[in-house]
């Protein structure tokens, strides 16, 4: 029986540019743990009761940003953090819009992936 999601995890080919981006531009702050670094190739981040982790273990599977599965950032402001990241030069894929139960957006990060911005709305 599966009782949670233990992580979500993107296949990246450059460690460090993908960390700028994750830590850097998006503010993610790396697990406190030591046994989530595996030798520099597998680094994690822990996100309330969820992990995020990128890797480059993964030989052979490229980060696709048009396939695959997707992970999505709860935010504070969607469209704040959009044009944050487009003056950066970070490529966005979906525009931000409204639906009934929140505002998104979809950025890609160094790697290829794509990652959704998204706020509940109150």
């Amino acid at each position: 029986m599966v009782k949670h999601i233990a992580f979500t995890v993107y296949p990246v080919t450059d460690m460090t540019r993908a960390r700028a981006f994750y830590e850097g531009d998006l503010g993610l702050k790396r697990s406190p743990d030591p046994s989530s670094d595996f030798e520099g190739k597998w680094v994690e981040y822990a996100l309330a009761d969820s992990c995020f982790a990128l890797t480059t273990m993964m030989e052979g599977l490229s980060p696709p940003a048009r396939a695959g599965g997707k992970i999505a950032f709860e935010v504070d402001d969607v469209d704040e953090l959009v044009e944050t990241l487009r003056k950066k030069g970070i490529s966005v894929i979906i525009e931000p819009k409204s639906t009934p139960v929140c505002r998104l957006a979809m950025v890609s990060d160094p790697e290829g992936n794509g990652v959704f911005l998204h706020k509940l709305n109150d």
